[in-house]
């Protein structure tokens, strides 16, 4: 196996790559021998492929496996501080920037207060620069960088990262945020729907062992995102998981701001519940004036938080009996009220719901909490870079990614 005429990794040897990275990223030390047999490569293959490793960076040696007589083997190991990830995690009037390993722990962060209505150049310039700052302060450069994922409050055509249609985002529909901020920093650029990006990162971090698993966001909107078969499920344009916008029965006069009535969001979300607390004396402007007075032991919000739940239930009542999930995780900023929103969510769906469907379905509320999209973020470009078409642009050794820089 050669490698390509500027002296880079081959295609080929790339693709031997992804593989021995996808088995080595669990963090075990393995030793070559080790590798041949979990792999089934040739022994030369895969001592092709760890040097190329090597001399990326991507594996680091460890110390020797023990000795079955005579001199050591040596083992090696995924090196998750080879590349940096930046992550962005956009909302409507905040952000969540940081730079993460390559195995998703949080080396640098800030909150950011911005707002998704000044428009694609205004925020992914703030996120921008926010961004380099803390790269710098993780002590790291742009050649350091894997990529940059970014969430945003709206629908998201992922294939070219253009917002679609956004409702609350004017100015976004169509812009086309990858070009944009790889001009700003020079690195791939990936875009996803928050809710996605929650979803994923919430089940890399918190949940991997379930196969199958929503996530539900409750806070301003109400959205969802599935995992399924360990992977983010988008549907064929993207918007799989939209379940704010399900019809609730009996309950068609109430208007929604997507111009139909009787919406879930319209219901049991946190803009929702504040403008219902309103009406009746108690006034609150957003998820985080709801969850305030939930917190204070206000009987009337209490009440309503845990109706919202049974609302939301009956909507997951269907989709588990659809998809068959292995657990709900519950996020966002109305999550934070307390055992009260989940109480409500598992009443309905564990009376709802098939017996089967449920006998060991977890309801929980989620453990990544306000991480959980930058976790997501990350893993989304962690993951698209190690594919076999992509790692062969990253397998080149860091003092020949700085001179290129």
């Amino acid at each position: 196996m050669t490698e390509a005429e500027d002296g880079l990794p081959s295609a080929g040897q790339a693709a031997g790559a992804a593989v021995l990275l996808r088995l080595m990223r669990d963090g075990r030390p393995r030793t070559r021998a080790e590798l041949v047999a979990e792999t089934g490569m040739g022994r030369s293959a895969v001592a092709e492929r760890v040097d190329t490793l090597l001399a990326s960076g991507l594996l680091h040696r460890t110390d020797n496996a023990r000795s079955t007589g005579g001199r050591p083997p040596s083992a090696f190991a995924f090196n998750a501080a080879a590349r940096v990830v930046l992550a962005a995690d956009v909302g409507a009037t905040h952000a969540k920037a940081a730079v993460t390993d390559l195995s998703g722990t949080v080396l640098a962060e800030e909150d950011l207060a911005l707002e998704i209505a000044a428009g694609p150049e205004t925020v992914l310039k703030q996120v921008s620069e926010h961004g380099e700052a803390l790269l710098h302060a993780a002590g790291r450069d742009r050649t350091d960088l894997l990529g940059i994922g970014i969430g945003l409050p709206g629908p998201v055509e992922h294939a070219s990262g253009k917002p679609t249609n956004p409702p609350i985002m004017p100015g976004w529909d169509g812009f086309d945020v990858p070009a944009y901020v790889h001009q700003l920093l020079g690195t791939t650029v990936l875009v996803d729907n928050d809710v996605n990006l929650m979803a994923l990162g919430e089940h890399r971090s918190q949940w991997p062992e379930w196969q199958h698993m929503i996530y539900v966001k409750i806070a301003t909107g109400i959205g969802s995102g599935l995992i399924a078969d360990g992977r983010l499920h988008r549907g064929s344009q993207g918007v799989a998981g939209d379940m704010g916008h399900v019809q609730l029965p009996n309950e068609t006069d109430v208007p929604c701001r997507c111009g139909n009535t009787g919406c879930l969001e319209a219901l049991a979300s946190g803009a929702a519940l504040a403008a219902r607390l309103t009406e009746l004396g108690m006034p609150a402007q957003n998820s985080a004036d709801v969850v305030a007075q939930a917190r204070n032991g206000s009987v009337t919000t209490l009440k309503l938080i845990r109706q919202a739940g049974r609302q939301i239930g009956e909507v997951l009542a269907t989709a588990v009996s659809l998809f068959n999930p292995s657990g709900i995780v519950i996020g966002g900023a109305l999550s934070q009220a307390g055992e009260h929103l989940v109480a409500g969510i598992r009443e309905v769906v564990y009376q709802r719901s098939l017996p089967l469907a449920t006998q060991d379905l977890r309801i929980v509320q989620s453990a990544a909490g306000e991480r959980a999209g930058v976790y997501g973020a990350a893993a989304m470009v962690v993951e698209h870079a190690f594919t076999p078409a992509e790692l062969l642009r990253h397998l080149a050794p860091p003092a020949a990614r700085a001179a290129t820089a």
